[in-house]
């Protein structure tokens, strides 16, 4: 039986599925040799009851991702935070300054245009949390896999070794930033 792979996006940018859509023809061989059950790439809705890998985008920003990871994190056997954001929150955990009023107030009363400016929503937009916290401030986190975005070879290293059930030392895969 081959393990389950899945990926998840909090808040960022993507560029982390970017970097792993760049691995190209490489994910054929992945993907031959895991289930991609659940990710933001493919149309599946419902997150597993059990996966066996994770990879997470993003930084924990509001209650919908704070859910969302704790979810995750109760079904998951080996979770990795992949990039920057989920790492140590990078580009997300900028507002964390100002505060959630100011930040809503910027981005809705002062710069929208058109009809309905002035007018923060109340519906739609998830609730923010007072901050953005990186993954592992939140559940428990088994690898972490930094850069902005992880290079394509370090996503498939790390993909390849936990397919094949060893645990990759990424320290000279990746790093801050890169």
């Amino acid at each position: 039986m081959k393990p389950t792979l899945a990926t998840v996006w909090l808040d960022g940018c993507s560029g982390c599925h970017m970097s792993l859509l760049d691995m190209d023809e490489r994910l054929i061989d992945v993907l031959a040799r895991a289930d991609l059950v659940y990710s933001p790439l493919v149309d599946l809705k419902v997150f597993p009851d059990t996966v066996d890998v994770t990879l997470v985008e993003g930084a924990v920003s509001s209650e919908e991702d704070l859910h969302k990871i704790r979810h995750v994190r109760e079904r998951t056997k080996l979770l990795v935070a992949l990039g920057d954001c989920a790492v140590t929150s990078n580009v997300p955990g900028m507002r964390n300054l100002f505060g959630v009023a100011a930040v809503m107030r910027r981005a809705y009363d002062d710069t929208v245009a058109g009809p309905g400016r002035g007018t923060t929503p109340s519906e739609v937009i998830p609730a923010l949390l007072p901050t953005s916290r990186p993954v592992h401030e939140v559940v428990t986190v088994d690898l972490f896999l930094p850069g902005c975005p992880p290079p394509a070879d370090a996503i498939h290293t790390l993909i390849n070794e936990l397919v094949e059930g060893r645990t990759p030392d990424l320290s000279a895969l990746s790093r801050l930033g890169r």
